[in-house]
């Protein structure tokens, strides 16, 4: 499969700030993958490092088969950074014929704005817009110029739900078309929903790459769930909730935590098990690096 971005043993600091360590990844054509990391993980900074407007302080960073600061190569892109500034007096539609303008291979107007739910807003100033339809907007605009790779940074930070399943539908639209997406974001169903493979990233390091059921896997856990009016004591338990009169078991033993439970005489019904979600798999491996570090 086309590698369509990669960096190997890309480092990057700012002044004595470790950004990122060492990091070596590639983003195929074809994929939607999900960035995950808490703040100040490196996340946006290895975004910068791809889009060309940061350098890498060692390492190798390459986009499209080339420099990312080659315009050639960064007009085959489009990028929605978390920070967008858009012209106040300039109607929406009047600002995806700007930017459009620079692409040589454009979306219809009418299209895209369509596909964003933003087709009945493209005669509205930005300056009435709203901050969901502004940052709407702002992600529209990249797909604008029917690009290869698309490039998200927190894109649906400041969304209610509706706006955000909207703009989740006119990802999903780009990449079944075959486009290629590397977003980050901190909802995690929202990666959970869009991505096929997820890299968490904390302390500018890569902890795991792999598909969300199997990063899941990597933490080892699972979660038991079922109603009981008294809980007694059980092996393997790292973490428990309790509402009404369901407990919420997370363990890294549900076989020997079921068998001691009905060992333990107690009354209990409606038991369940399941994986960990992207959350509790997320929690961990980050929890896990901080207490490294």
């Amino acid at each position: 499969m086309t590698v369509l971005a990669r960096t190997v043993e890309a480092t990057r600091r700012y002044g004595d700030v470790l950004a990122l360590d060492r990091v070596s990844l590639d983003i195929r054509a074809g994929e939607l993958v999900g960035l995950l990391g808490p703040n100040g993980a490196g996340k946006s900074t290895l975004i910068n490092l791809f889009v060309g407007l940061r350098r890498p302080t060692s390492g190798v960073v390459e986009l499209l088969g080339g420099s990312p600061s080659d315009p050639v190569r960064r007009r085959g892109i489009g990028v929605t950074p978390q920070e967008t500034g858009l012209p106040e007096s300039l109607r929406v539609a009047e600002i995806v014929d700007f930017v459009s303008a620079h692409f040589p291979d454009r979306v219809p107007k009418e299209e895209l704005l369509a596909r964003f739910g933003l087709d009945d807003l493209a005669r509205r100033q930005v300056g009435g817009l709203s901050g969901g339809q502004r940052r709407r907007l702002a992600v529209a605009l990249a797909f604008a110029g029917n690009p290869r790779l698309v490039f998200l940074d927190e894109p649906t930070t400041g969304l209610d739900v509706e706006a955000r399943r909207t703009l989740w539908e006119g990802i999903r639209s780009f990449h079944a078309e075959g486009g290629t997406v590397l977003l980050t974001s901190h909802y995690l169903e929202e990666i959970e929903a869009l991505a096929e493979r997820v890299v968490v990233v904390a302390g500018g390091r890569v902890l795991a790459d792999d598909t969300v059921r199997a990063v899941r896997e990597i933490v080892g856990v699972r979660r038991v769930s079922f109603a009981a009016a008294e809980l007694p004591e059980l092996p393997g338990v790292v973490g428990a909730e309790r509402h009404g009169d369901r407990v919420d078991l997370v363990t890294t033993d549900p076989d020997r935590l079921v068998v001691e439970l009905v060992r333990s005489g107690a009354s209990f019904s409606d038991l369940e098990i399941r994986p960990t979600t992207l959350e509790e798999a997320f929690l961990a491996l980050t929890s896990k690096e901080s207490a490294h570090v």
